[in-house]
C-alpha cells in the first residue's frame, strides 16, 4: 500500500467566494467545492463519458414529490455535468439516480485558511 502525502491546493476564501477551484495536483485535474458545511474535492471526471463534471453547474434539483408536483431543493448541494446533465450529490459524489456510480473523491483538511488534499 502506498502513503499518502497532502498537497496544498487553495486558500478557503478562493473556494468559498468563487464556488469552487479547479486544481491540478500530480497530474489529476480535481474541483474543490464547500458543500454540507465542508470542503470536498473530487476528480474532475465525470464517470459517464470523462466530461470535465468539476466545470459543471452547481445548483440543486427536483425532490421526489406527488405527481405535477415539482418541489426543487439540495441547492448549492448538486453538481450537474456539463455534457450529458448528469447529477451528482456535491457531498456524497453519488450519482442521483444510481448510488453505485460515484465520483473518486479525495480527503481535505483545513489548516488556517489552507486546503490541503490527500492523495
Amino acid at each position: 500500500m502506498t502513503e499518502k502525502t497532502k498537497y496544498p491546493v487553495a486558500q478557503a476564501d478562493e473556494v468559498l467566494s468563487n464556488g469552487r477551484k479547479l486544481v491540478t495536483v500530480k497530474g489529476i485535474e480535481i474541483g474543490i467545492f464547500y458543500a454540507g458545511g465542508e470542503f470536498r474535492a473530487w476528480r474532475n471526471v465525470c464517470p459517464h463519458a470523462a466530461a470535465p463534471v468539476c466545470a459543471g453547474k452547481v445548483c440543486g434539483t427536483r425532490l421526489p414529490s406527488l405527481v405535477q408536483e415539482y418541489k426543487y431543493g439540495r441547492d448549492q448541494e448538486i453538481l450537474r455535468c456539463p455534457w450529458h446533465g448528469w447529477e451528482f450529490d456535491l457531498i456524497t459524489g453519488e450519482h442521483l439516480v444510481d448510488a453505485k456510480v460515484k465520483l473518486r473523491g479525495y480527503p481535505v483538511d483545513v489548516e488556517q485558511d489552507q486546503l490541503y488534499v490527500w492523495m
